[in-house]
């Protein structure tokens, strides 16, 4: 489908329709995509929000490709205390179980609204006030739960059920919030108006820090007032490889999903015998999980993620998380601080080994792919953790390699290596891969992800944009 306008793909539709309202009404794909993340904070509230971290990028029109790194920083600056103890839950993901740590221990420095105001100014063209007054209005009114938000509040019950706060904010009553019920949130809406009037400065040094190292400081956090201080969001130059004559950009260090993917694209390149085999795709995986530190290992995260493509051809690609978040809502903010410090995968030697400011490490791959003429091609991103490398590489190989439109390529059936396994949805010609320790799902399932994406056709221009149907993903053309 095609737009004069532009075109967004999101995790929920009404984290779309904001982007698409603002396209509508003459903002840049960077204005969209901020308005898409507030609103996100509300329709999406266990995934990401003002305590969470990310990326984003923005490629296309003339653009020099750049990351905004704005994921968040391990705490410990100033003077802290000893960590508290986290605690242990475990999620239930239907075909996998795994287990989180959660509670004030788990908090690092959050990004978003730094990285919010960072982009507005380098390259947002609306005022910050007007792109966060939908978000406000929403989170006052409440937004009626889906039924894949609803999944997501019956899995992660655990963790938002570990403190009263949490509970009190996601299970209004003590009920668990089905389909169809209404979750307003706000004192949320309070905070995202204080962003729209007044940027990041309140989360940072003022009242709003206040609050949430008040409130986590006596619960064992190692979060302090000086960790909030010292953070900023951070320009980085995109890590590049070369696909079928296409420029891949995509997340760099130090985070480790961009650079994995582009090492499994280069492998491909290399091996390039036209479209990859099942085979291929596989070995090259394995390929980039051998070359994995210790650093580069995370677990499933609820993350969220929103793809833009604005009538100029300039794209926005920004992926957040929350962690699966620590618990904790800080009361009169509505603040769920992130639980990235709890990630056992993102700190291999122990919690709190991260000297204080050090980027966590992320799997998250913000990704613009470039025609040869340095037109845009695709832009996309997924949730999903350590699955995010595989299923952009899958999408950006069904678009170039199979001919697909965006958004059979997003819904084709993904594979996934993860230690000696090899995960599959239903629809993999597994029996291509002979004798290999494989676990077969029954169905589509959010383990695999969740890619937002779209595509611009190559030759009319014409854009097209694909929602994962896995997390609820929506597309709207402005």
């Amino acid at each position: 489908m095609g737009s004069e306008r532009g075109v967004v793909a999101a995790g929920h539709p009404l984290t779309a329709q904001a982007g698409a309202r603002v396209l509508r009404e003459g903002g840049n794909a960077v204005d969209a995509a901020l308005a898409a993340m507030l609103v996100s904070w509300v329709a999406e509230p266990l995934l990401t929000g003002p305590g969470a971290g990310g990326y984003l990028l923005v490629a296309g029109a003339g653009e020099e490709p750049v990351v905004l790194d704005f994921f968040v920083a391990a705490p410990g600056c100033g003077e802290r205390a000893a960590p508290g103890e986290l605690i242990r839950v475990e999620v239930s993901f239907g075909d996998a179980v795994q287990a989180f740590h959660v509670g004030a221990a788990s908090a690092g420095a959050y990004g978003t609204p730094a990285g919010i105001e960072a982009a507005a100014r380098r390259w947002g063209s609306v005022p910050l006030d007007r792109l966060a007054a939908p978000a406000a209005a929403l989170a006052r009114e409440g937004v009626e739960v889906n039924a894949v938000q609803a999944y997501l509040f019956d899995i992660l019950t655990p963790i938002y059920r570990s403190a009263p706060e949490g509970q009190a904010a996601f299970a209004p009553g003590g009920a668990l919030l089905r389909a169809g019920d209404r979750l307003a949130l706000p004192e949320l809406a309070d905070t995202i108006d204080r962003l729209g009037a007044e940027g990041a400065a309140p989360f940072y040094t003022g009242d709003l820090a206040d609050a949430v190292v008040d409130c986590l400081g006596p619960r064992g956090a190692v979060l302090t007032r000086d960790d909030l201080a010292a953070y900023a969001a951070q320009a980085r130059e995109p890590v590049r490889a070369i696909y079928r004559g296409h420029a891949v950009h995509t997340n760099p260090p130090p985070a480790a999903g961009g650079t994995l993917l582009a090492l499994a694209m280069a492998r491909l390149e290399d091996a390039r015998e036209g479209a990859p085999t099942l085979p291929q795709i596989v070995e090259v995986m394995e390929h980039a999980q051998a070359e994995r530190t210790p650093r580069f290992l995370e677990r499933l995260g609820s993350t969220t993620h929103i793809a833009v493509v604005d009538g100029d051809g300039r794209a926005c690609s920004v992926t957040c998380t929350n962690g699966e978040g620590c618990g904790i809502v800080v009361p009169g903010t509505g603040i769920h601080v992130n639980n990235i410090m709890g990630e056992e995968d993102l700190s291999p030697l122990g919690f709190h080994r991260a000297a204080p400011g050090t980027r966590m490490p992320s799997m998250m791959a913000p990704t613009a792919v470039l025609a040869p003429d340095g037109a845009l091609r695709l832009v996309l991103g997924s949730a999903g953790s350590n699955r995010i490398r595989s299923a952009v590489l899958q999408v950006i190989v069904g678009v170039l390699d199979h001919g697909l439109d965006v958004d059979a390529a997003v819904r084709a059936p993904r594979v996934h290596v993860e230690g000696p396994s090899v995960y599959a949805e239903p629809g993999v010609p597994v029996e291509e891969l002979g004798e290999r320790d494989l676990v077969r799902f029954r169905a589509p399932n959010v383990f695999f992800g969740g890619a937002q994406a779209v595509e611009r056709d190559p030759t009319t221009g014409a854009l097209r944009g694909a929602g994962d149907p896995r997390r609820g993903g929506a597309v709207v053309v402005a």
